[in-house]
């Protein structure tokens, strides 16, 4: 589904971290919409399986197209990204990269596999196929402080890789440099929840976002809002910090949106919600962290993240 749009950014023009002193490639008004055109993480220098992760420049991954500026974002405020769709190309890789992931003990590293993308599947070869699900990884704005390389994720967005974020997800980011800075890349054709040997189906193509602002509220982390539900997360080194950062985060905006007392969200997010992690790749070596999320569902009492 091709969206008609009056700008689009080819995937030349890259960013490879996240900062507070990031220039805009393009800038925008609140209810345009652009076309990214984004690399694969690995920027197209894996195309076969006789290439292999090892062999590649590590500097030149996880590439981000943008940043493209909303006027009229400022600090305080929260530039809302809708995607409106998500069209990979025919083809993808995915790899196993010494030293990341729970079995990654039990079985041969590096080593790539090549997928296709044909009629909606994902062909992993002649026996096993399953439903393309298309969704960006490294998707965030600028920071209020450090320079983070795009393979991170932190309260910017970043390489958040949830697999949520496809189709129809609109991603409310706290705007912490004027404009919002925001961009988008490593798109998946296909992602398990947790991505536990660090890899998707990695993939080049395109996606269209749509954006708006939200003024004078923002989380501390990117909040994902659905057709059903909406999705708070948080990140940190483990899982259990993670966790309760995100369970925190969640029952604050029960609390200050939707006139919860602490306790009853803490009840409510136990009965009615749950808790995921996007990413989990454990071991990981280099600092990457874990990404939880909550699934909190849209009743009468929580319509949406933000009042």
């Amino acid at each position: 589904m091709a969206v008609a749009t009056g700008h689009r950014l080819g995937r030349d023009q890259v960013i490879w971290s996240f900062g507070p002193d990031l220039e805009p490639v393009l800038e925008v008004e609140p209810g345009e919409t652009v076309t990214f055109e984004t690399n694969d993480c690995f920027t197209g220098q894996i195309r076969s399986e006789d290439a292999l992760v090892t062999d590649i420049d590590l500097e030149r991954i996880n590439g981000a197209t943008g940043p493209v500026a909303v006027r009229g974002a400022e600090p305080g405020d929260s530039l809302i990204a809708e995607i409106l769709d998500v069209r990979p190309i025919e083809w993808g890789v995915a790899t196993l990269i010494p030293g990341f992931g729970q079995l990654i003990d039990a079985v041969q590293a590096p080593l790539t596999r090549l997928f296709e993308v044909v009629d909606g599947e994902v062909r992993m070869n002649d026996r096993v196929r399953f439903p393309a699900r298309p969704m960006v990884g490294v998707v965030g704005v600028a920071t209020d402080g450090d320079d983070l390389s795009n393979g991170l994720a932190g309260r910017h967005g970043g390489n958040l890789d949830d697999h949520l974020h496809g189709r129809g997800a609109r991603i409310y980011f706290p705007v912490r440099r004027p404009g919002g800075m925001f961009a988008v890349g490593d798109m998946h054709a296909s992602m398990g929840d947790g991505e536990v040997c660090f890899t998707g189906v990695e993939i080049a193509g395109e996606v269209d976002v749509r954006f708006d602002l939200l003024k004078g509220k923002q989380a501390t982390w990117p909040v994902t809002e659905l057709a059903d539900r909406w999705v708070p997360h948080a990140t940190a080194l483990h899982y259990d910090e993670a966790l309760k950062l995100c369970t925190e985060e969640a029952a604050k905006l029960l609390v200050d949106e939707w006139e919860f007392s602490v306790e009853d969200a803490f009840i409510f997010l136990s009965v009615a919600c749950d808790a995921g992690v996007a990413q989990a790749c454990k071991p990981a070596p280099g600092g990457f962290g874990t990404i939880a999320r909550f699934s909190i569902p849209k009743l009468d009492a929580t319509p949406r993240p933000f009042s």
